[in-house]
């Protein structure tokens, strides 16, 4: 019943940005943590951030710190993952996951109830 819809992909010169936007058709939208994962061709689909459903406290993978931010309105309902200096290693499909009544960062995929059906970003060099 949950729907998650990303946004905001597309072909990027590499050390350029996207905006990628993800909008969950539910009702309290700060009971919900948010995450980000991707999967790029060939590879296993993987963590890329979070942010609680509390305070919007945020956590990423190594691969991407210090490059993308992830954040959330919950007046809009939409969380939002902004990617700086993008390489050509972030080429993937990047998906959008929601899971209700968790505390802290959720990492796991598993962990995970409802996703997105994913967006491409292509990063050329």
């Amino acid at each position: 019943q949950v729907q998650l819809v990303e946004s905001g992909g597309g072909l990027v010169q590499a050390g350029g940005s996207l905006r990628l936007s993800c909008a969950p058709s539910v009702g309290t939208f700060s009971g919900w943590v948010m995450g980000w994962f991707r999967q790029a061709p060939g590879k296993e689909r993987e963590f890329v951030a979070t942010a609680t459903r509390n305070d919007g406290s945020t956590y990423y993978a190594d691969s991407v710190k210090g490059r993308f931010t992830i954040s959330r309105d919950n007046a809009k309902k939409t969380v939002y993952l902004q990617m700086n200096s993008l390489k050509p290693d972030d080429t993937a499909v990047y998906y959008c996951a929601a899971v209700r009544f968790k505390l802290g960062f959720v990492v796991r995929e598993r962990d995970y109830d409802y996703w997105g059906q994913g967006t491409q970003v292509t990063v050329s060099s």
